[in-house]
């Protein structure tokens, strides 16, 4: 396993990062001694830095990740999210933050999040969404501030709504936040237009999430492939969509001519291939996902001409929203 720093936290953190959304529920059948197994494997492989929140499972995840590192005797860093109180994804653009993340609240949650992670200080905490408007309020951050100052959060970050990038510029030149939880991944190349050369500069880390987009750029999906109704990607692939993102998958085949064995794999060194990049966050619930996903960090990022090619599989489209 490689490592790099988070920004300007100075905190090293493995370039696999471990998402632990899909062990909170709503995707399909849960596991919970499985997921145990796998962040313990996880830590066994090198993988320091684990993301999580607080709306994952209404804090099972969070409680996972505290059972599966007692003891582990190893330094990790744990990122997790204050969800909105009004319980909207994305944040709507004039929703005051008030409803969304009003000081009590942030507190609360973040109370909540420090006693399912069984710790005294959380070394990432994150606003689950964003709007632009925000950053013409204070009072979160402050917040969050003092949180720092009574010892309960080491860093303050914010995970970006989905596929807006852009929405994130002004938070980054604020100074305010030390990281930033953004969509990237083959298909959503657009962190990379303004989003990433601007936290270089101002020295914000960035985590990089749906790196294999909802399991799209796995390789494994088919146009039949069932998903039940308890596993959100049912919707998420709805009608013609699965179709589409599988003929767009077979073009990237050239991939596999390479060093990459999998598409999983190339999809998550591309992400490894840019610098900005702190780390990768793929959703892992089983060993075997662990074992593949680190295999990225080992052979790094991809080679320029694969880089070059993959600029025409970018795709501007937003499954999350009908």
């Amino acid at each position: 396993m490689r490592y790099r720093t988070l920004g300007r936290t100075g905190l090293k953190v493995s370039e696999m990062g471990f998402g632990t959304w899909g062990m909170g529920g709503r995707w399909g059948r849960q596991d919970d001694p499985a997921a145990v197994e796998a962040l313990r494997h996880s830590l066994e492989l090198g993988i320091n830095f684990f993301d999580t929140a607080l709306a994952y499972g209404d804090g099972l995840s969070e409680s996972l990740i505290a059972q599966a590192t007692r003891g582990c005797g190893r330094k990790i860093t744990v990122a997790t999210k204050a969800p909105p109180k009004n319980q909207e994804w994305p944040a709507r653009p004039g929703c005051p933050i008030k409803e969304a993340f009003p000081r009590d609240w942030i507190i609360r949650c973040t109370e909540k999040s420090l006693k399912n992670l069984q710790t005294d200080c959380i070394d990432l905490q994150q606003l689950h969404v964003w709007t632009p408007a925000w950053l013409h309020e204070t009072e979160w951050i402050e917040t969050l501030r003092d949180l720092q100052k009574q010892g309960k959060i080491r860093f303050i970050g914010v995970s970006i709504n989905d596929h807006d990038p852009a929405g994130a510029l002004d938070l980054v030149r604020s100074g305010w936040v030390d990281a930033l939880q953004v969509i990237y991944n083959i298909f959503d190349q657009s962190p990379e237009d303004e989003l990433f050369p601007l936290a270089l500069e101002h020295r914000v880390g960035i985590l990089a999430r749906c790196p294999l987009d909802e399991g799209g750029l796995t390789g494994q999906l088919r146009e039949d492939t069932p998903f039940p109704r308890d596993d959100w990607r049912h919707e998420y692939f709805r009608k013609d969509r699965l179709r589409e993102v599988v003929e767009r998958v077979k073009k990237m085949d050239f991939l596999l001519e390479g060093d990459s064995d999998t598409l999983a794999e190339a999809a998550l060194r591309f992400c490894l291939s840019d610098p900005a990049v702190s780390t990768v966050i793929p959703g892992m619930r089983r060993t075997a996902h662990v074992t593949a996903n680190c295999q990225a960090s080992e052979k790094g990022p991809l080679q320029a001409d694969d880089l070059r090619r993959l600029r025409s599989s970018r795709w501007v489209r937003n499954f999350y929203q009908s």
